[in-house]
């Protein structure tokens, strides 16, 4: 049998990113802490945990906490009573969602769970394409991802679609594109980058250009709400969501730089366990997605 409070520290070590921050959510000594996680790794007889800054589950490690966080949820839909607890604190949900869901429609969603249920958001954000590989991980119980086939294990739901623009000011194209854009205008106009792994981008860039794109000069600008500020001062050209610049289109403070359109589909994927809290936060996220989201028929 598996003693939770020994896989509680594990759980809290690895998402505080330390033994000495976890030493204070748990409110114990960072030497129990350290005991604790080592009392776990003996009767298991195996490394749980690489002791790195900050420390890493081994892959040992994943599994128990899925598991932990799998017997979190299961738990929260049980009265208090039969727990043997007379108040209980908020559970903490740990999610993975792409940033520019997270700018544009996340807490329209998450905040109707919020009303109902006591509870916390433990947000980990990267983009669409891989924020299904925290969910591989164990790191997260759910996550909005561009991935359209579910892990083993887990379910799959397609909440709508955003479209991407590829927008700049018009007088940013009067100097930078005035013969349109092409692979020498590319080579030289400053482009803004969510970040390392978005190739988002360069999808619209190779459609408009036919051929694969060439080495952009860039601004790397990992916030949604800093990149779309940074192709409306003139900064750069960008590929921004619809939510986020339909009133700058409507006024002709950004226009196209090119006809084509990015559709970026967006999946929920969560555990297919049976779990109320789950069941209840899906629904939130396709009753706001159908309103917000481009709604295809696939």
């Amino acid at each position: 049998m598996i003693d939770y409070r020994l896989l509680a520290a594990l759980a809290a070590v690895t998402k505080e990113g330390g033994f000495e921050r976890a030493a204070q959510i748990l409110h114990l000594t960072q030497s129990a802490v350290s005991q604790r996680v080592r009392q776990l790794e003996e009767r298991l007889g195996q490394v749980l945990l690489i002791r790195s800054q900050p420390p890493e589950p081994t892959p040992a490690g994943r599994q128990l906490l899925k598991h932990y966080q799998q017997v979190l949820l299961l738990e929260n839909a049980l009265p208090a009573s039969l727990l043997g607890e007379t108040t209980g604190g908020p559970l903490t949900l740990a999610l993975g969602i792409n940033a520019d869901s997270l700018a544009t429609w996340f807490w329209q969603a998450g905040g109707e769970l919020l009303e109902r249920r006591n509870l916390l958001f433990d947000l980990r954000v990267d983009d669409q394409d891989v924020t299904q590989q925290m969910l591989k991980k164990g790191e997260v119980v759910g996550c909005v991802s561009a991935a359209a086939t579910p892990l083993q294990g887990c379910r799959c739901v397609y909440l709508g679609t955003m479209i991407y623009r590829l927008l700049a000011r018009p007088e940013f194209i009067a100097r930078w594109f005035p013969e349109g854009l092409n692979t020498k205008a590319v080579q030289q106009a400053p482009a803004a980058i969510f970040g390392r792994h978005d190739a988002l981008q360069f999808r619209l860039l190779r459609q408009a250009l036919g051929a694969k794109p060439p080495i952009v000069p860039a601004h790397y600008v990992p916030s949604p709400e800093a990149f779309a500020e940074a192709v409306y001062r003139g900064h750069a050209y960008g590929a921004i969501p619809d939510q986020q610049s339909e009133v700058w289109l409507q006024k002709g403070e950004l226009v196209e730089v090119i006809p084509q359109h990015e559709y970026v589909r967006l999946y929920w994927h969560c555990w297919n366990i049976s779990s109320e809290l789950l069941d209840d936060l899906e629904k939130c996220f396709k009753k706001v997605a159908r309103e917000v989201l481009f709604q295809e028929d696939i």
